[in-house]
């Protein structure tokens, strides 16, 4: 009889740690989709979004879309698959994200917005963003007064499919199209790569000739080191290079007195509020805020750029 009493209290003992075994894995999880993170801009949205979701008791699963409709499809598939409590989503094509958003909502899982917004409301809980172009004015601000109102630039513009790159070039043009002084030889596009935007530079000086450009504003921070990669090699020292985003990449350039400002989006912060959010409307049913949220940009200049760290000022 002790020996089945044994028996019956060991198996007893064995059903219950696997049962709080069973219970502590079964967290609600969030997924987390965003471009390639071979951008620090893209892997700070993802790991800040998901030591968030970590600190609030959440699972969490990164996926990357690369700027593919399809991979971004197929990710969202997998959170629907997975029953996820949520989707934190930078997304690839501000077209092209409606519908799966849509899918995701039909099937009771809610999306949060951040970085990019799409082109419709209603369908996401939450578009949260950097205010785009008050930050691009605040650059291009800069770069006027840096270029001393005058002289030849040339214009970086990001990938036409995502909305920020268009506000973004409007920003600085609303700005600098007010001086008759300044004048634009080049707009070209390198999709916010900064190998594209280093060949396209290169290119560029060869047709144009180092001297005669003055400066060059670009939509992001990628694309700025890429093009004061291929200005140095041209023996361009006074370029004025402005950038966008607030990558460590660009504070070392600045410090280094090579590239002069970049527009500081507030990603991390954004990131983290995204998942706080999500918390709130999967535990209520509310998030108590607007749809469409902007926050605003600081401009980051050699005064201030050794305060700054992965997107974000030191406080």
């Amino acid at each position: 009889m002790k020996k089945l009493i044994a028996l019956v209290l060991a198996t007893l003992m064995v059903l219950s740690m696997f049962s709080v075994a069973a219970m502590a894995e079964d967290k609600p999880l969030i997924v987390i989709i965003t471009p390639s993170h071979s951008n620090p801009y893209f892997k700070t949205v993802a790991d800040a979004a998901s030591a968030q979701a970590t600190a609030l008791g959440y699972d969490s699963l990164v996926i990357q879309h690369d700027d593919d409709v399809t991979k971004q499809s197929d990710a969202f598939d997998t959170a629907i698959a997975r029953k996820a409590a949520a989707i934190i989503c930078d997304n690839a094509g501000a077209d092209a994200t409606i519908e799966p958003v849509q899918r995701a909502k039909a099937a009771g899982i809610p999306t949060f917005l951040v970085d990019r917004e799409i082109n419709s409301t209603g369908d996401a809980v939450a578009q949260m963003v950097s205010n785009n172009y008050q930050g691009a004015s605040l650059v291009a601000e800069f770069f006027v007064e840096a270029m001393g109102e005058e002289g030849n630039y040339v214009e970086f513009t990001g990938k036409e499919s995502d909305t920020n790159a268009g506000v973004r070039s409007t920003g600085f043009h609303d700005v600098i199209d007010q001086y008759e002084g300044l004048k634009m030889i080049e707009q070209q596009t390198a999709n916010w790569s900064q190998t594209e935007a280093y060949e396209k530079m290169e290119s560029i000086i060869q047709a144009q000739g180092a001297d005669t450009i003055k400066g060059v504003i670009c939509g992001n921070d990628t694309m700025a080191m890429g093009v004061i990669e291929a200005c140095l090699k041209a023996g361009m020292t006074d370029v004025i290079v402005c950038g966008f985003d607030g990558s460590n990449d660009v504070r070392d350039s600045i410090l280094r007195d090579e590239i002069k400002a970049t527009g500081l989006q507030p990603i991390a912060y954004i990131s983290e509020q995204a998942v706080v959010q999500a918390d709130a409307y999967i535990k209520t049913g509310s998030t108590d805020k607007e749809e469409k949220q902007l926050m605003d940009c600081v401009l980051i200049t050699k005064d201030n750029a050794a305060t700054l760290d992965n997107f974000a000022l030191a406080k």
